[in-house]
């Protein structure tokens, strides 16, 4: 009787254990995800501020309007 109830005791021990490890398994696949969502966000950010200053940089301004002169000879030139 005393060998079954101890055995008892352990599965149950064992049971909470592996329950325990999976919620912390669990926990730390969701700080994961939020972490890769944050670094996701924070990149995109960056990245959409980095093409806002190149777009209002002066050399931009300069290609454009050296391409909008470029097109417009062209038309010219077929017309």
């Amino acid at each position: 009787m005393r060998l079954f109830l101890a055995v008892a005791v352990l599965m149950l021990a064992f049971v909470a254990y592996t329950e325990a490890q999976d919620d912390t398994i669990d926990a730390k696949f969701n700080k994961f995800g939020e972490q890769v969502s944050d670094f996701a966000g924070n990149m995109a950010e960056k990245i959409k501020t980095s093409f806002q200053d190149i777009n209002n940089s002066e050399t931009a301004a300069k290609v454009k309007d050296w391409w909008a002169e470029q097109m417009e000879r062209m038309r010219n030139t077929f017309q």
